[in-house]
């Protein structure tokens, strides 16, 4: 049976509630893993959810920051957390499937504006988490896993509007791609957005900053769905949901979709 998978960086569960509503009802995917969420988990508002068919959640919140969920229409039996570099913020949760497929949802710390983790705590920070994961990856050798999440990372030279002017910007700083690149190895992790769009310019992030964001198009990839390579070629139908940029009061991330035929 194929699953349909997003994710999608909300910020805010409670302030964009009807927004979550509005992707479950007009794309109705199986499965849509939110981060910074920026709720306890209680007050997450599921009963809308559920009414839409997700009657499944397992997450970590956190009162005004942070915060993963992934909703389910499909039963999910959670299995598990990591607080890595023991920040005590919940960055990470991961649940099971009943076909046995495991999703990790990631939310990767952006470590603030200044690329020097010397001068920069939040920076050092970030550099860490993702060596964590890295290491997690070695030890677990995770199969029939999904990574999705925020991962604040773009990696690729088309993955940003502007390789040149962002080889300095938190983001796309070269100790950070190949941070990304040392977890995504570690793991083997295939990424499957690429794998299906293997060419050309792709965002999920567009700044508030920028009041014409989708006519200057001044983009980064942060956003990302990986797969474990035994379940990787199972991947298909990548797309990015653009247009959620642009609807009342968004997030400033648009979800990332794909679908698996497991």
């Amino acid at each position: 049976m194929p699953f349909t998978i997003a994710t999608w960086n909300i910020n805010s569960v409670r302030l964009r509630e009807a927004l979550v509503q509005r992707l479950m009802a007009e794309e109705a995917p199986d499965i849509l893993c939110l981060q910074e969420c920026k709720s306890p988990v209680e007050k997450i508002p599921t009963e809308g959810f559920a009414e839409l068919g997700y009657r499944h959640m397992v997450a970590r919140g956190q009162k005004g920051y942070n915060g993963v969920a992934i909703l389910s229409k499909l039963p999910l039996e959670e299995v598990g957390a990591h607080d890595f570099v023991d920040l005590g913020h919940a960055r990470h949760v991961a649940a099971r499937l009943g076909n046995g497929v495991t999703i990790h949802n990631f939310y990767v710390p952006a470590g603030g504006d200044i690329p020097d983790r010397e001068a920069n705590v939040k920076f050092g920070q970030k550099l860490d988490y993702v060596t964590a994961m890295r290491d997690w990856a070695h030890g677990e050798k995770p199969e029939k896993a999904i990574l999705v999440g925020d991962l604040n990372i773009a990696p690729r030279e088309d993955d940003v509007w502007n390789h040149k002017q962002l080889l300095k910007i938190v983001s796309h700083t070269p100790i950070e791609v190949e941070h990304l690149g040392a977890a995504q190895e570690a793991g083997a992790w295939v990424d499957v957005t690429r794998k299906d769009i293997p060419e050309g310019q792709l965002y999920s992030w567009w700044s508030y900053r920028s009041p014409d964001w989708d006519a200057a198009d001044k983009g980064r990839r942060l956003d990302h769905i990986w797969a474990t390579p035994d379940i990787a070629n199972a991947g298909y139908g990548s797309r990015v949901l653009r247009a959620a940029r642009g609807w009342e009061q968004p997030s400033d991330h648009a979800p990332v979709f794909a679908t698996f035929d497991l």
